[in-house]
């Protein structure tokens, strides 16, 4: 018996050394642990081989201090892994230093057992025909006993827990682990109670080391892994099948079973059917994928099948599998966000970028074709919202794009380039210019309560086989074309020329020379009498005048256009209102009482505070506002209606005389003027039209004069070119008045000459 235990010892020791080497080399963190519990395993296993083989007393010692002890630290080495494998820390200090303390204890009463045998003593029996030391326990020795079975106790509670709260694929692996360990501590109890000589539990122990190492390790819950990948394939939304070897069909999840109608697991049926749905499908080839599309149209349906090899764990082919996945509402979901992302949301145009892009293509797979490019404008949109609503404006913009939708005309590419702005290409041979100029004489929009006729301006612009411009430059040549066109023009189409192209360099180049011109004084006022009704010189209006130095003397229709439309009016309109201050300085210091009036931009509205800018001006230099007229047009009121009304009303509380420029040139002059506080009426002799010759115009001349002087308003008529024309308006009661007939516009110096002095201010 003796030599049997023998050479079991020594195996299990062997075993447990090599484990200890294997875990203590693994990468994984519990592999530490691992090693220092089947390190702790090995010494009573060596204490026991020491046990059988010894044969006298000092040596059965040796062996019970390597039993009792290497328990003490398998216990010890027990406890950590399990609370680190279980994932489960110390939460109390407490208790771990007093499970500490208690094993101090029972290390020192080994220690000193030798001196006073309160551990346990030993005796000698007979065993295989020569002395065997069998344990006496003592009450050390039943402290030590209870010390490593409440540890166990602990060690239980702690799987029984981890197995209740565990999920199934991992609550093998515990209830392997709490198996072994209540075997392995009952056989050491049977040993305790049953006094056998050759204590064998501690083989128990190292069978229970070896599925610690193994399960910490290496341990893969295949089976219940397989069960649970086939409940993932099964509830995989993409149909799978699986074929054999044989290319016969032996398994298929749901969504296949519901693709291809299977009844009652008839998977061999499978293949068949999968080649009536898509065509004959190659079954001997793997490692394969395609895509098919099944119908046409809105019934269009897409798939994509991937044929995939399957091999064992030896890397040989044991078949196939073949997926199919259905990529309908993906391809639909994909092909919506293309279109979104090319078409406008509000008319279901191409978007510029778009239009753009299928416009450059086209051009370079038919550069044989003359083309033209179109830009369309929508003239005073903004109009439209405010005064109709944005519902009717977004109507507008829709039956634009209707009619772009509904042209006949063949290879039309259109898009919407933003806001109210549209644009085209279309084949020069295709475009009727008188045609669609009759069109566009006469474009209406109406809804079901509204109708307005719309202003549209399109911009050409010529594409040469040979032209490599740019497309969006192409459409700023078209855009420029149409900035070129005046809102009340007849014309509706205009073409990009060497004209408009000279006429965009003129406008840059003069913008260029502003500020030079400024600095220089090149641009300076002039000065136009504004006389009463006797012929007495009341005051002027300074108008500006631009004298360049090498091009001479330049119209302001040559300038002023070009700077209102770029926004350096502003900086005219500044430099103006400083020239007038001066003058007017000059002839405060002269004694000299009369006014000059200065003209605001609609634009000035936009760059700058207006009533701050000419209130610093007359501070500076220290003239009564009321010397300094400002005089308005009504296109001023024509946006921003409250503020511009509350800047009048700022700048007359401050002192300043306020005029209506150009009454009678607008079409809401009447409304305007029931609401807009000004203190003269500039009646625009355009309005008047041969008055003289027509008794109803001037009826309507007269009650005009009539209604500013019931109105508390003063009446000035510019543009008085003839006496018959000024005896005329002071019959009707005109009260001021300008125009050649005095004296067209001089420069300052001239003025006073003629006005101030040579003539005393008096214009007959």
């Amino acid at each position: 018996m003796r030599l049997s235990a023998t050479i079991l010892f020594g195996a299990v020791i062997i075993s447990l050394i090599v484990c200890t080497v294997m875990a203590k080399r693994s990468r994984k963190p519990i592999g530490n642990w691992v090693s220092f519990l089947l390190c702790g395993l090995t010494l009573p296993v060596v204490g026991n081989l020491i046990l059988v083989v010894s044969r006298n007393r000092i040596l059965s010692d040796i062996g019970f201090y390597f039993y009792f002890l290497g328990l003490d630290v398998a216990i010890y080495a027990l406890l950590h892994f399990t609370l680190t494998y279980c994932e489960i820390g110390w939460r109390s200090k407490v208790l771990r230093y007093t499970v500490y303390s208690l094993w101090i204890i029972d290390v020192i009463q080994y220690i000193v057992n030798p001196f006073f045998h309160q551990a346990y003593s030993s005796e000698a029996v007979i065993l295989d025909g020569s002395p065997y030391y069998r344990l006496i326990p003592h009450l050390g020795q039943t402290y030590h006993r209870a010390l490593d079975y409440g540890v166990l106790l602990v060690i239980f509670f702690i799987y029984d827990y981890k197995i209740r709260k565990t999920p199934r694929i991992h609550r093998d692996k515990y209830v392997v682990i709490f198996a072994s360990l209540m075997i392995s501590a009952l056989v050491e109890t049977y040993y305790i109670f049953s006094r056998r000589p050759v204590d064998m539990s501690m083989i128990a122990f190292a069978v229970f080391g070896f599925l610690v190492f193994y399960f910490a390790l290496y341990y893969r819950p295949l089976r219940l892994l397989d069960r649970m990948l086939a409940g993932v394939v099964s509830d995989m939304p993409e149909a799978i099948f699986f074929f054999d070897n044989a290319k016969r069909c032996i398994w298929s999840n749901n969504p296949g079973i519901a693709l291809t109608g299977i009844e009652g697991g008839k998977f061999e049926d499978a293949r068949v059917k999968l080649d009536d749905i898509f065509g004959e499908i190659d079954y001997e080839n793997t490692g394969w994928c395609k895509k098919l599309v099944i119908g046409t149209g809105d019934d269009a349906r897409h798939y994509y099948i991937e044929n995939t090899p399957t091999m064992d764990e030896n890397l040989n082919i044991t078949g196939f599998s073949i997926l199919v996945r259905d990529n309908t509402q993906y391809q639909r979901d994909l092909m919506k966000e293309m279109y979104n992302a090319t078409h406008d949301g509000l008319t279901g145009l191409y978007t510029r970028e778009y239009l753009y892009e299928c416009i450059e293509k086209k051009l370079q797979s038919d550069a044989d074709t003359n083309y033209l490019i179109l830009y369309i404008d929508i003239v005073n949109f903004n109009i439209v919202n405010d005064v109709f609503g944005r519902q009717f404006g977004d109507h507008v913009l829709y039956k634009v794009s209707d009619y772009l939708k509904n042209s006949k005309a063949d290879n039309l590419l259109y898009g919407r380039l933003g806001g109210h702005t549209f644009g085209a290409m279309v084949e020069k041979s295709q475009f009727n210019q008188e045609a669609m100029e009759e069109k566009l004489i006469n474009l209406t929009v109406k809804d079901e309560n509204l109708e307005h006729h719309i202003v549209v301006h399109i911009g050409v612009y010529e594409v040469n086989p040979e032209d490599e411009t740019d497309v969006t430059l192409m459409f700023d040549s078209a855009r420029l074309a149409t900035s070129r066109m005046k809102e009340d023009t007849p014309i509706h189409i205009v073409y990009y020329d060497d004209i408009i192209r000279d006429e965009i360099v003129y406008d840059q180049l003069i913008s260029n020379q502003l500020q030079l011109a400024i600095d220089e004084r090149q641009i300076r006022p002039y000065l136009q009498p504004i006389v009463n009704n006797k012929g007495e010189l009341e005051g002027a209006e300074a108008l500006v005048r631009w004298i360049h130095p090498d091009d001479g003397f330049l119209s302001p229709a040559a300038f002023i256009p070009v700077f209102e439309k770029n926004g350096l009016i502003a900086d005219v309109d500044r430099y103006m209102w400083r020239c007038a201050c001066e003058i007017l300085a000059d002839w405060k210091k002269r004694n000299i009482h009369k006014f000059i009036s200065i003209n605001i931009s609609p634009k000035d509205f936009y760059f700058m505070d207006v009533v701050d800018e000419i209130e610093k001006l007359v501070d500076e230099f220290g003239i009564q506002p009321e010397k300094l007229r400002i005089e308005i047009t009504e296109t001023v009121m024509m946006t921003d209606a409250d503020d511009r009304l509350q800047i009048i009303k700022d700048l007359r509380d401050y002192g300043f005389i306020v005029e209506m420029d150009d009454f009678g040139s607008g079409y809401s002059s009447l409304n305007l003027l029931k609401d807009m506080p000004v203190d003269v009426l500039k009646i625009d002799m355009h309005f008047l039209n041969d008055s003289n010759e027509n008794e109803r115009a001037s009826k309507i001349v007269k009650n005009i004069i009539n209604m500013s002087g019931d109105l508390g308003i003063a009446s000035l008529t510019e543009g008085v070119e003839t006496r018959d024309q000024y005896a005329q308006l002071a019959d009707m009661g005109c009260l001021l008045f300008q125009g050649y007939y005095f004296s067209r516009p001089v420069p300052v110096d001239e003025f006073e000459h003629d006005w101030l002095r040579r003539r005393g201010g008096v214009g007959l």
